[in-house]
């Protein structure tokens, strides 16, 4: 249940500047005292202004000073989501326990308290017996204490008795070092000016000034030149690729050209007083024994094996129990681990707890396997040598071959924006497909209407743990049409844990969306950050040298030889999507095969500029958005619907 601390979120990668230095401040003290000072540290920002890092910094650095201090980090969500299903195992109490012996108590968003009555007390009991142990609780939210909607006023009591404390907006300056730190660590170099400019800009969010960095980046690594400082206000505030070329092309007229260390032992102190005052009665290896079963039990396990080895009045090889004893543990507490991913609700079982039930163990993790099933995978149909690469949409596809070269690494999350039929769900299936033979793991790649109804499906069965570890598995999570979760609040609850998840265990995550993220209403603005602080790049209307380049694949597709005037006429046709191509040439085909000709430009003006007569029948290419298939396999997915208007039905034939 426990979160790794994020290795990239220490604080000497933290840029501290007058917006966060307080805080930064508190946070160090507290991971050089903990419950000594500051008890309870509580630090609110609104998303993207550093919270997780500095929460997981005190960790990190509380570590690094003493490392037997017990650090514990978690989600408010996977605090929740754990008691319960301790509840239903009937383990509530050693759920309790298991957090009054942690050094450092660290709770991110606890803002979703709100409404939560029984999670309050809790709470409440935790930080208590915590404090009274002089224990360190840390705790952020994106509102202070008071203004969390419904929280139990002894809490804010008990919070407002520590440090409550802000991040606000980060500086001009602070943005500037936040850059220049970012880039130097991509390994990226700009000219000057340019980090500068990006700086200038509105951006009070960590996470999107990321993102605009990312752009450049990305940017960068399809430009011929270096990028100059209008150019990247220009793309950075989100404008579409002719403003940032314009925007180079004014420049140069102007110029004349974030390993997870060792748990500590939690009973160590404790276990060398025991250990004097045994040794003065029993034998040296009765002293072991003892030693070994106060920390096992203290970790929640069945001691029965050594317990009866203590009733023996002589054993021929202690050491020899105690290594298979431990060795029993840690597969045990391997098992447990898979169970919990694969069906949360087995994870509880006892049988996980008794080093000398490792069968029942076996046969738990056997049946969570059994009822695991893998999420939906790309569809084979879209490869990305299908996709033909112009100017405009030249950025996309090379950010997509980055993410299929290094996946996690460089871009992630990658968010592809662009309007219907522009080809994002083609790419997000083909992004899916190449990445399949270069993960551990299923790639899992699905529709946000898909993932919500499956959700609904998981909680009217009462399976939603399973349905959460069925994505847990996925070592890259694809979602196309991120705008459909606006207004789903459980949905995006749900969205906003895997994505954390997913990103603390390094998977590549990929998502599209018809409208700009800052134009999304009803997303949580914890959700889209994150995805802001990745790259988002655009995929525009295709551009004359596109449409005909799709024309000319659509046209050898179908005859073999394209017609030269026919292309160039029909590119030089407006339109704003690669599907609105495919209509006007549908348009053209199903006039010529009326008229009993073959299609050329004479036909496609006659259709498109004046009046043409009406087909009795005509054929009609399958409906596509954006993918062309190359010209020696299309013929296996071309599909012919011949309509009859008399009486409006359809007979399709499909050659495969």
């Amino acid at each position: 249940m426990t979160a790794t601390l994020n290795p990239l979120y220490r604080f000497d990668t933290l840029v501290v500047g007058a917006a966060n230095r307080l805080a930064f401040t508190a946070a160090k003290a507290v991971a050089e005292s903990p419950g000594t000072v500051y008890n309870p540290l509580f630090i609110y920002a609104r998303p993207g202004l550093g919270k997780t890092h500095l929460l997981m910094g005190i960790g990190h650095a509380a570590r690094a000073i003493n490392p037997r201090v017990s650090v514990e980090y978690l989600t408010l969500d996977e605090f929740v989501e754990s008691f319960h299903a301790a509840i239903a195992a009937g383990q509530g109490e050693a759920y309790r326990r298991r957090f009054l012996d942690v050094d450092l108590l660290l709770v991110d968003d606890v803002q979703f308290l709100t409404h939560r009555r029984e999670m309050q007390a809790e709470l409440l009991r935790l930080s208590d017996a915590l404090q009274t142990a002089n224990r360190q609780i840390v705790l952020t939210s994106d509102r202070p204490p008071a203004e969390i909607e419904a929280l139990d006023e002894r809490l804010v009591r008990r919070f407002a008795g520590g440090l409550v404390i802000d991040v606000s907006a980060p500086d001009y300056e602070t943005r500037v070092a936040i850059l220049r730190r970012k880039a130097e660590e991509r390994r990226a170099t700009f000219g000057a000016g340019v980090l500068e400019a990006v700086a200038s800009l509105a951006i009070d969010n960590v996470r999107e000034l990321l993102g605009a960095l990312n752009r450049l980046v990305a940017f960068q690594a399809v430009s011929d030149t270096p990028l100059k400082p209008a150019q990247a206000r220009a793309l950075a505030g989100g404008g579409d690729m002719s403003k940032v070329d314009a925007a180079g092309k004014a420049a140069n007229d102007r110029d004349g050209t974030s390993e997870q260390p060792a748990s500590a032992d939690e009973f160590g102190d404790f276990l060398s007083e025991v250990t004097a005052t045994v040794a003065q009665q029993v034998d040296s290896w009765r002293t072991k024994v003892a030693a070994a079963i106060l920390r096992w039990e203290g970790e929640g396990f069945r001691t029965a094996r050594l317990e009866a080895l203590l009733q023996q009045e002589m054993t021929t090889d202690p050491e020899r129990v105690l290594r298979q004893f431990e060795t029993d543990v840690q597969r045990l507490q391997a098992l447990h681990t898979e169970a919990a991913e694969l069906a949360p609700d087995l994870a509880g079982s006892t049988a996980f707890r008794d080093p000398d039930d490792l069968d029942g163990a076996v046969a738990l993790t056997q049946r969570a396997r059994q009822g695991a099933h893998p999420p939906p995978a790309p569809s084979p149909l879209w490869q990305l040598d299908d996709l033909i690469e112009g100017e405009g949409n030249r950025m996309a596809l090379e950010a997509a071959r980055t993410v299929v070269g290094e996946p996690a690494t460089r871009y992630n999350p990658l968010v592809i924006v662009g309007a219907s039929g522009v080809g994002k769900t083609h790419l997000l299936h083909a992004l899916g497909n190449a990445l399949a033979p270069r993960v551990k793991g299923p790639v899992a790649c699905l529709s946000a209407h898909e993932f919500t109804a499956e959700l609904i499906e998981a909680i009217d069965r009462g399976t939603v743990g399973a349905w959460r570890a069925r994505y847990r598995r996925a070592a890259a999570f694809l979602l196309d049409d991120f705008q459909l979760v606006a207004e789903t609040d459980r949905t995006q609850d749900e969205l906003f844990v895997l994505f954390n998840f997913l990103m603390e265990s390094g998977r590549q995550m990929i998502f599209t969306s018809s409208a700009p993220l800052s134009e999304l209403a009803g997303v949580e603005a914890r959700l889209r950050t994150r995805l802001e602080g990745g790259l988002v790049v655009d995929l525009p209307a295709p551009e004359r040298e596109m449409r005909q380049l799709v024309l000319e694949r659509l046209l050898q597709a179908r005859s073999g030889t394209p017609d030269a005037e026919l292309v160039g006429y029909l590119g030089s046709r407006p339109a704003d999507s690669i599907r609105a191509v495919h209509s006007l040439l549908q348009r053209v085909l199903n006039a010529a095969e009326s008229q009993g000709v073959a299609p050329t430009a004479a036909v496609a003006r006659e259709i498109l500029e004046g009046s043409a007569p009406k087909p009795s029948r005509r054929p009609v290419l399958a409906r596509s958005s954006g993918v062309i298939a190359p010209a020696g396999g299309a013929k296996s997915r071309e599909k012919i619907v011949w309509e009859w208007p008399d009486i409006g039905d359809r007979i399709v034939e499909e050659w495969r």
